[in-house]
């Protein structure tokens, strides 16, 4: 489980990603080595008269190569689910809730999750040059397997790791780069991702997002006043503002709801058979000679001309056709000055009843972060200022509303206070929708230890650290619980029989460094065990809460390998006195120690009586000896059943 990921991810280039991408949708232009055919694909641009770029422009950082290589590992780490919580509040839930880096969830994700989340919302860190953001993540390679990796040089490798521990844009890049990569392959082909940013790396953000996103998928920008009250500022400059991006999967086929356009404009005094109409502007701001020019009104003689700079927004053919339609009105009686005539807009013209889209959030005080604030400190933590800036529930609901339709799966790998799973549970609650929420975030600690071995309060940590919270994520998951039952107690009558106020929980954790020098030290030949490998990843054997057996980490850990949703169908099948656990009637896992021959004849049996059927069969290779493992091998294979048989260490 984790030798093969690490032995891949050894192998990983900088350009492995985009490859393995570019093979599932061009397989014809590699050979059945895997190499890229370059001169064919040259070839096929040139038949279909498509000219090469020889010019444009990317965005370059140091950092970028380790970026693009990071977006194409594979995960470390294992899934541990919090047992107490998924077989007690949380059993019934669809929510899902991660504690650990995000990036490492990300890449869990890329098979279970691929094409099938609707909206992806983050709230990254902002890189100010203060303390809010320094590089985070480690090179965990040595100098010579860096070099070996990138082709670089002693002085390259230096500025490389110059980032580290940096707040630097190139350190912000590197951080941001592969965790948008993988979010990308996280969407469904209508899906959408939303970023909210400040000033500072506003103008990289829109820049990566082109290369990575296409800068054909933009959709819009948001302008969002955050504050009522001005700051101080060195340069006297008054920044009330942050910026939220959207990008389409693909910008052909995404479509926003919006809010239903305000008709009070329009009516229809005169009756006319084309429904409500209202006055338009008739002029343009461009045209041509064939839009310039005089409108004689029949009943006084005065002309009309365009007003200066401007044209008019139709031709002489098109207003004839209006005329005769009734839809250009000559007026009768008219003052000096005023124009001889009026268009009508006709409601049914409209190309949407519905799509307007607000992209200034800047006048109502309650998309603002004071009203945040106030909200979780008053309503949710009992008088507990826990967050600075928490992002409102009014903004995130409304652009929920703008991107989602009921049975929504919205994302947020950096979930802070958990705005995005309360606006996702009010909108449910308002609306009967069904939409359900994955949350990310990394167990940030509330304090740091001094040298005396004494906890300390971190600088922004002290309220939630003396309110019993050690970490970020716990204060999150808290939030939701809170918010839901005020939620419930809000709507108590009127709240849908299906309203999911829970989630699921699982800490995404590295294995312990004993673990990780007995995966070292394995050897499948010996006919004996010595180690229990099982159980170094419950709960226990990894030093982290939720109960959790080496079994079902590691049977969670593989649902997300092998495509399967969290809550797939798990059925324990005994095999003489062995349990193994069959998911979705089709696939066998084999993780615990213990099997012996009487097992594989049991298996063997079932299979051939078609007790039970099974496609493929995967057992964690630690737990097996050669002998026991040579016999279910052959066993197998004297089956009449093909069934794959993979060994995962």
């Amino acid at each position: 489980m984790i030798s093969d990921n690490e032995k891949f991810n050894m192998q990983v280039k900088p350009n492995s990603a985009f490859l393995k991408e570019l093979k599932s949708k061009l397989p014809e232009f590699f050979d059945c080595e895997g190499n890229f055919n370059l001169d064919k694909f040259k070839g096929q641009l040139k038949e279909r008269n498509i000219n090469e770029l020889s010019d444009g422009y990317q965005l370059n950082f140091i950092g970028k190569d380790y970026a693009r290589r990071q977006a194409g590992e594979m995960p470390s780490t294992v899934i541990v689910p919090d047992q107490e919580q998924n077989n007690g509040e949380g059993k019934d839930s669809e929510n899902l809730f991660f504690t650990g880096d995000n990036l490492e969830v990300l890449r869990h994700l890329q098979n279970n999750y691929a094409g099938k989340i609707d909206v992806i919302y983050i709230d990254p860190p902002y890189n100010t040059g203060n303390d809010d953001f320094v590089y985070p993540d480690t090179f965990e390679y040595s100098d010579e397997k860096i070099k070996e990796m990138f082709g670089i040089d002693d002085e390259q490798i230096k500025r490389l790791k110059s980032i580290q521990g940096k707040s630097s844009h190139s350190s912000w890049l590197t951080f941001i780069y592969p965790r948008l990569a993988l979010a990308k392959k996280l969407l469904t082909k209508l899906g959408c991702i939303m970023i909210s940013i400040d000033e500072n790396e506003d103008y990289n953000l829109k820049t990566l997002l082109n290369e990575i996103y296409g800068d054909n998928n933009f959709i819009g920008q948001i302008v969002r006043k955050t504050r009522s009250s001005a700051n101080d500022t060195i340069n006297g400059f008054n920044q009330q503002h942050e910026f939220l991006y959207v990008y389409a999967k693909n910008a052909d086929a995404f479509k926003m709801v919006g809010d239903l356009k305000n008709f009070d404009e329009y009516s229809n005094p005169d009756n006319d058979s084309n429904g409500d109409w209202k006055i338009s502007d008739p002029s343009a701001r461009s045209g041509s000679e064939g839009t310039n020019f005089e409108i004689i009104n029949p009943y006084t003689g005065k002309k009309d001309l365009p007003p200066k700079g401007r044209y008019w927004a139709f031709s002489k053919s098109t207003m004839n056709e209006w005329i005769n339609s009734g839809k250009f009105i000559f007026k009768k009686d008219y003052k000096d000055g005023e124009r001889g005539f009026f268009i009508k807009k006709y409601v049914k013209e409209l190309k949407s009843k519905n799509k307007q889209v607000d992209s200034l959030f800047g006048i109502d005080n309650k998309y603002m972060n004071q009203v945040a604030t106030k909200y979780l400190r008053d309503k949710i933590f009992n008088g507990v200022d826990m967050f600075s800036s928490p992002k409102p529930n009014e903004f995130m609901k409304k652009i929920l509303m703008y991107t989602t339709k009921k049975n929504a799966l919205i994302l947020d790998f950096f979930a802070g206070s958990s705005t995005t799973a309360d606006a996702v549970m009010q909108l449910n609650a308002e609306d009967g929708g069904n939409r359900k929420f994955i949350m990310v975030q990394l167990p940030e600690k509330t304090y740091t230890v001094n040298g005396d071995g004494k906890e300390v309060p971190t600088k922004g940590g002290k309220a939630a650290y003396e309110a019993g919270f050690k970490s970020i994520d716990e204060i999150s998951r808290e939030r939701i619980r809170r918010a839901a039952a005020k939620i419930k107690a809000d709507n108590d009558l009127t709240l849908p029989k299906n309203f999911d106020g829970s989630f699921k929980h699982y800490r995404v954790v590295n294995p312990t460094k004993q673990t990780l020098e007995d995966i070292e030290d394995f050897d499948p030949n010996n006919t004996t065990l010595f180690t229990d490998m099982v159980d170094s990843f419950s709960s226990r054997g990894l030093d982290v809460a939720g109960d959790a057996t080496g079994e079902q980490t590691i049977l969670t850990t593989w649902l997300a390998k092998d495509g399967y949703p969290f809550n797939a169908d798990i059925k324990k099948i005994d095999f003489a006195g062995y349990e193994a656990l069959l998911v979705e009637d089709s696939r066998l896992y084999i993780i615990n120690n213990g099997w012996s021959s009487k097992n594989t004849e049991a298996l063997l049996n079932k299979i051939g009586t078609h007790q039970i059927i099974v496609q493929t069969i995967v057992l964690f290779g630690y737990s097996f000896n050669i002998a026991d493992l040579r016999e279910l091998e052959i066993g197998l294979k004297q089956l009449d059943n093909n069934i794959n048989l993979l060994k995962r260490y």
